[in-house]
């Protein structure tokens, strides 16, 4: 009698790299870097440990939380970032690491847009100044997110160009960090998903109005980062897919369109959220909510996804895979309370991870 391979620790390719299961950490925020001075947004000792613990417990894929291509692209003053040559050189020690253990190693590169200068989200969150490391927010119209947050300064075509330099120059970093999957940060209410919806792009210029031009900045930037990262290294892309408002929003059926445009520019894999943009909204969570916006881009277009949102459970992770929901998935709560979840869940499913020579008792 044939076993049941789990497809939760069946490796996946894509482009020339392989991944060695279906379980990886999606960009989560530690704000926990220096917020000014030689060492700010570097990664230091916490973000090794921090990193280096989900590694020893299975995980196939880590992609480090959202790192600011400039200064100002930072959610808080306590963000990563890749704008400088010191914090290529900080990084290397974490991806030497995690490649040891046979962790890929990825990172998400971000620009936070009108919802930048905030504190961190366990002091509450709120907009800082330039009293507490703060700095001036800009977007792609004067909009702010909500009635807490200043007016953000509007990005002229100019700057807007600025920024899409910024991205590839912040690839070519990550490439000599030693990363192996570069992701474009384009959901949660951030610069690229401000681009991309209405609600928040309010702009009537070549990057604002009809469907073509919210996505010109988005599809900007995706084909620098594609240009200079390798040709065999795949290019993710998070997408928050829906608003979840009635009218006047990005919509799921644009999340389909624009999973086609983004395969057509390179990128091999998209990770599907959902929400942030829009302030004061009611979201329907739940266990696995969000898994139904991934399973509609996998069975309408021809580009792998990654499905996330509150999976928690081998049964319920295995389900999503073998029902064809999803390519992978993404847990986030779940590994910051479990680093081992990836171990475990082998265990229990009768798949495979590599176990560090170290915690051979444990196995």
């Amino acid at each position: 009698m044939e076993s049941v391979v789990s497809a939760l620790f069946e490796p996946i390719t894509l482009r020339e790299l392989t991944i060695p299961n279906r379980v990886w950490m999606p960009p989560m925020c530690q704000y926990s870097a220096e917020p000014e001075g030689p060492l700010a947004g570097a990664p230091n000792d916490w973000h090794f440990a921090h990193y280096g613990a989900r590694a020893t417990g299975g995980t196939g894929l880590i992609i480090v939380e959202a790192t600011a291509v400039s200064p100002e692209g930072r959610i808080s003053p306590y963000d990563l970032g890749l704008w400088n040559d010191t914090q290529v050189e900080a990084f290397r020690r974490i991806t030497r690491f995690l490649t040891a253990q046979g962790v890929v190693p990825g990172i998400q590169l971000a620009h936070s847009g009108r919802k930048a200068s905030t504190e961190r989200t366990w002091k509450g969150g709120a907009p800082v100044g330039p009293e507490a490391h703060g700095w001036q927010p800009v977007a792609p119209s004067a909009v702010a997110f909500d009635e807490r947050h200043p007016v953000p300064t509007e990005l002229t075509v100019e700057r807007i160009q600025e920024v899409v330099g910024q991205f590839a120059a912040a690839a070519r970093r990550a490439l000599a960090a030693g990363f192996e999957v570069a992701e474009v940060h384009g959901a949660h209410g951030y610069l690229i998903n401000e681009f991309l919806s209405p609600h928040s792009n309010h702009r009537t210029d070549a990057y604002g109005g009809s469907y073509e031009n919210r996505t010109r900045f988005a599809l900007e930037v995706v084909d620098a980062v594609r240009a200079v990262w390798p040709e065999d290294k795949p290019v993710f892309f998070r997408i928050s897919a829906t608003d979840w408002i009635q009218d006047g929003g990005w919509t799921e059926e644009d999340t389909v369109r624009f999973a086609r445009d983004l395969h057509a520019h390179g990128v091999d894999l998209l990770d599907v959220s959902t929400g942030g943009n829009a302030s004061g909204v009611t979201i329907p969570t739940g266990p696995g909510y969000q898994v139904p916006f991934a399973a509609r881009v996998k069975a309408e277009t021809p580009l792998p996804v990654a499905a996330v949102g509150l999976i928690t459970e081998a049964e319920q992770a295995e389900k999503i895979l073998t029902n064809g929901e999803a390519d992978a998935v993404l847990l986030g709560r779940e590994l910051l309370r479990n680093p081992s979840w990836a171990r475990h869940t082998a265990r229990e499913l009768g798949g495979e991870v590599k176990v560090p020579d170290q915690y051979h008792r444990a196995v």
